[in-house]
This record gives C-alpha cells, structure tokens and sequence, in this order.
C-alpha cells in the first residue's frame, strides 16, 4: 500500500478532441501536507483537483487516494473523503448557515443530535460565534465570512484531504491575508492532506509547505518555498519576477 496520501504516477490527461493537459505527470502528496500548485491558466491546475476526487479519469496512469487508484472506489465515497472549497464558496442561498454547513452530514444520515454539535464546533474552528452566524443566511454574511463558511462545510465530515479551487482569490486584499493567517490556524488543528491552486505566486508562499509549479502538462519544479525562492528555473522565474516583494527565504507566514 502507498505511504502517500495522493499519488499520480505517470498521469495523462487530455480533452476529446483537444490539447493534452497532463502528460506522464507525476507528484507524490505526503499525509497532513499543503501542496501549494501554482501554473498559468490551462495549465492543468483544476485538472489536477477534478482527477484527485474522480470528477475526471486519465487517459494514461494512475491517480491513488490512500493507496488505491481512483478507478477503484466507489466515486461516492471517494468524494466524502475529500472536502473541497471553490473560490465563489457555492454556498446554498436559501440555507442557513448551519444548514449548509451540514450538508454532507445530512447526506451521510448522522443523527441531529450529531450534527448540531458539529456544527457548532465547526462554525467556532473558522471563528465565527455559533450563536450569531448559525440562523444567518449566505446574503447577511460579508465574502470572507462566506469564505470561511466554505471552509466550515468542506470539513463537516472530518474528511482527511481538502482540495481548495482558488479560495480567496476573490476577497480583497486586506481580507484575503487574513484569511492566509486563518488557514494557517484551522490546519495545525485538524493537520488535513491539502492541495491548493492558485495562478497567484505569493498566496503559494504563504499557504503551502511544498510549491509545485505546473508547466507543460509536468512539473518544472516542486520544493518547499525557501528553495522555490531561490530557483533559478526559468518557469519558476516567471511567477517570482511577478511578486512586487518577496522576503529572503520566501514570505512572512
């Protein structure tokens, strides 16, 4: 059985009909790790995310979760094991925010008695006070507090790995460093597998313990952020010139 939490071994991924996204592509995601994948657009960042809960299957290769090729789960069991959150949340409009946090609970038929409390332990984890958030709806909320009720969801069923689709790249700037610093809190309490796509270098380096930057269906580097700061690859280089400032030794975390 592998030792990683998500493997892709030799993985080829292409569109019917169209260019190839992923060619022989290979990357190994320890247990309790944040990847951080940083690629141009159509370089196959949310290809990646789609193959990792079986939305997509490869053309060539092999996706494993747990050790198991994604061919080999049921895909709904897979995906309850995989909390995912988008960049515009998806949150229910007509839901409370309790309500939609207990999505997949609900799915799962856990008991109410079960549900409330979690809830409740969920909505605190992300820092927002039970007791005031839980009846609100979606509309009352401002975007970081969506953002972080899409965070409260994905972790409902205490999946082990998260896949997170751009998720502040729409909050403004001030929001979006400290939801940078919240994340950096929730995971050294729940120590989730984690991947995270971004076309934006700097969050990389703020969130990830490894960055990967995906170029030409491969990737052209893969490395912890004081060592991706200091790459001279040229693929690298392109989103390192990009950053207005970067710290010796990567960002301030």
């Amino acid at each position: 059985m592998s030792e990683f939490a998500i493997e892709f071994d030799r993985v080829t991924f292409r569109h019917a009909g169209g260019a190839t996204i992923l060619d022989e592509f290979s990357l190994a995601i320890d247990s309790g790790e944040t990847l951080a994948l940083v690629g141009r657009s159509g370089m196959g960042k949310t290809t990646i995310l789609k193959l990792i809960n079986r939305l997509l299957l490869p053309q060539a290769g092999t996706v494993r979760i747990e050790g198991r090729a994604t061919t080999d789960w049921n895909p709904i069991q897979l995906r309850r094991r995989v909390g995912y959150v988008l960049q515009e949340v998806g949150l229910f409009p007509h839901m409370t925010i309790g309500r939609n946090v207990a999505v997949v609970p609900h799915l799962e038929n856990w008991p109410e008695s079960k549900i409330n409390p979690r809830v409740d332990e969920l909505l605190e984890l992300v820092g927002l006070e039970p007791t005031k958030f839980r009846d609100r709806f979606p509309r009352e909320l401002s975007g970081g507090q969506r953002q972080r009720v899409g965070v409260a969801r994905a972790l409902a069923a205490d999946p082990p790995i998260l896949l997170m689709d751009e998720p502040f790249g729409a909050l403004d700037p001030l929001t979006r460093a400290e939801m940078h610093r919240e994340f950096h809190r929730i995971q050294s309490q729940v120590r989730k597998t984690i991947v995270c796509v971004t076309h934006d270098m700097g969050e990389a380096f703020a969130l990830g313990d490894k960055l990967g930057v995906l170029a030409e269906g491969k990737l052209a580097a893969l490395a912890p952020p004081n060592e991706i700061a200091r790459s001279n690859n040229p693929e690298v280089k392109i989103f390192l010139d990009a950053l207005p400032r970067l710290n010796d030794g990567g960002t301030e975390r």
